[in-house]
């Protein structure tokens, strides 16, 4: 017996915008049925007493904390730019923009 009817699956068609023949309506009749068997069988399983998780292997963060270092120097920065002026690296203007 199919557990969702052609009736509703022509109608979740339409809300899909999906233009079926019949034959594809009787395909995804059967597929429908399927998966919701599927669904109702993880709904029967015994969960009481298991948490909720988002992942099920506990996960630990790798990297490494944040702590401050020495910070480059301007000049030491600007030494390998292929360009500077003013302290600063020297890119081409964009189209459009004031210089």
């Amino acid at each position: 017996m199919e557990r969702i009817s052609l009736a509703e699956v022509r109608h979740v068609a339409q809300l899909a915008r999906l233009q079926l023949s019949d034959e594809e309506l009787a395909v995804l009749q059967g597929e429908l049925s399927s998966l919701l068997d599927h669904v109702e069988a993880i709904v029967a399983l015994p969960t009481e007493g298991v948490a909720p998780t988002a992942h099920p292997l506990p996960l630990s963060n790798v990297l490494r904390p944040d702590v401050p270092g020495p910070c480059l120097e301007q000049r030491d920065a600007l030494a390998a730019a292929p360009e500077a002026a003013e302290g600063r690296f020297l890119v081409p203007r964009i189209l459009g923009e004031a210089p």
